[in-house]
């Protein structure tokens, strides 16, 4: 048997609804929480977990958008269960079709639930080159997600885009505007990012983390470039890929350009000094531990993503 319950405070009626799965159910968390964030924007946050380390295909922040025409899906998470209970949860807010499902980029956790969307005949919408890069990818991340997730991992798959955003792209769900944004290679060559214009949010995938450490699969110096051009942003508060939502996100942005920069700077000093990758590894960013949760083993993989192609600058 399913439960779900509305959970309000006096201060949650003006500011904060929370859509809670019962125990009863068996989901990737025990509870499955959909926040309000301002005037039909709702985020589900996703737990800081290593997809390496106890993954459980709920790890990143997935949201909609409720429009007078119907609503927008910002990422769907890691599974087609974790989609499932994302769509349970905007059936409970309205009851208006799903219009669009939007991938911010190619990673398993944002867009293995995808497929609980299949149903709504909605429109998939995600950057030029991430259909090439779902495809390039489906085996791997097939085994990957079969391994980590198990039975969990069933009805699972990759739904490619039915519309292709090259550079900027508008969408319309009736009362409000959606601006996307296609990014040149960054944390990955599939990067998007929107602003719903109404509230002024942005919603930058993984272009931002927020208490967890920054990932790069690309370019770090393309992803620097990027978290720079966010800055001017016209928008009030921001969604990360990871972390709370937070409208002091200039700080955020610049919190991970920090960590990124004193990365960049230090392997490329093991470098030059001669020091073989895995002693990067041990010493790159050390300054920056203390600051990010899931430091010791992302901030390892960061170096061993960026230094081969630094050795060739």
């Amino acid at each position: 048997m399913r439960i779900l319950m509305i959970t309000m405070s006096l201060l949650g009626m003006m500011s904060c609804t929370h859509l809670q799965a019962g125990a009863q159910q068996n989901t990737a968390q025990e509870t499955f929480t959909v926040e309000n964030v301002g005037d039909g924007v709702y985020v589900h946050h996703g737990v800081h977990l290593d997809i390496d380390e106890g993954y459980q295909g709920d790890i990143c922040n997935i949201s909609f958008i409720v429009g007078s025409r119907g609503v927008a899906v910002i990422d769907t998470g890691g599974s087609f269960k974790v989609g499932q209970q994302l769509r349970e949860a905007i059936r409970k807010v309205t009851p208006l079709p799903v219009l669009y499902v939007i991938n911010t980029h190619v990673h398993p956790d944002h867009v293995y639930g995808n497929a609980a969307f299949l149903a709504d005949k909605a429109e998939f919408v995600g950057h030029e080159k991430l259909a090439n890069a779902m495809e390039t990818r489906r085996e791997q991340y097939a085994k990957l997600n079969a391994r980590l997730l198990h039975e969990d991992a069933n009805g699972s798959e990759l739904i490619k885009p039915t519309i292709a955003v090259k550079s900027n792209l508008e969408l319309d769900l009736g009362d409000r505007k959606l601006e996307l944004t296609a990014h040149p290679a960054a944390h990955t060559n599939t990067d998007l990012s929107l602003i719903e214009t109404r509230t002024s949010t942005l919603f930058t995938g993984d272009l931002l983390f927020i208490e967890r450490i920054p990932v790069v699969e690309m370019d770090i110096k393309g992803l620097i470039a990027e978290i720079e051009k966010l800055k001017t942003s016209p928008v009030k508060q921001v969604v990360p890929g990871h972390g709370p939502v937070t409208k002091r996100w200039i700080e955020a942005l610049n919190d991970a350009q920090r960590y990124l920069d004193v990365l960049l700077k230090d392997v490329r000093a093991s470098i030059k000094k001669g020091e073989s990758m895995e002693s990067a590894m041990n010493s790159a960013a050390a300054s920056e531990k203390a600051k990010w949760k899931l430091f010791d083993i992302a901030n390892r993989r960061n170096v061993n993503t960026i230094y081969p192609a630094l050795e060739w600058e």
